[in-house]
C-alpha cells in the first residue's frame, strides 16, 4: 500500500515523503540512506502516517502536505492521534 508520512527530525524540523514500505523507509532515513534532507538530521521519528489505495492519490496528498505551513503541519500531526502498532 502507498503511504504518505511525516517525520520529525532531531532538529525539530518536519519531513514529508511517500513510500510503499514505511518500516523500510524510516529505517533508511535513520541509517542516513534516506532523503538528502534527513541525512544530517537523524534520528527521525514517524509522527504522521496516511494510507492510500493508489500511488497517484498518495503522491497528490504528499504534495498537498508539503504545501502546508509549519503551523498547519503541526496541527495535522496533532490530529493524528496514535500511530499503528509498531511505529
Amino acid at each position: 500500500m502507498p503511504y504518505v508520512y511525516v517525520l520529525e527530525c532531531a532538529d525539530g524540523t518536519l519531513y514529508t515523503g511517500y513510500t510503499t514500505d514505511i518500516e523500510r523507509r524510516v529505517a533508511e532515513h535513520n541509517a542516513g540512506e534516506g532523503a538528502k534532507y534527513t541525512r544530517g538530521r537523524t534520528p527521525v521519528e514517524l509522527v504522521h502516517l496516511e494510507e492510500y489505495d493508489s500511488r497517484s492519490a498518495a503522491m497528490s496528498r504528499e504534495h498537498e502536505i508539503k504545501s502546508l505551513s509549519r503551523a498547519e503541519k503541526r496541527q495535522l500531526i496533532g490530529e493524528q492521534g496514535d500511530l499503528p502498532d509498531g511505529f
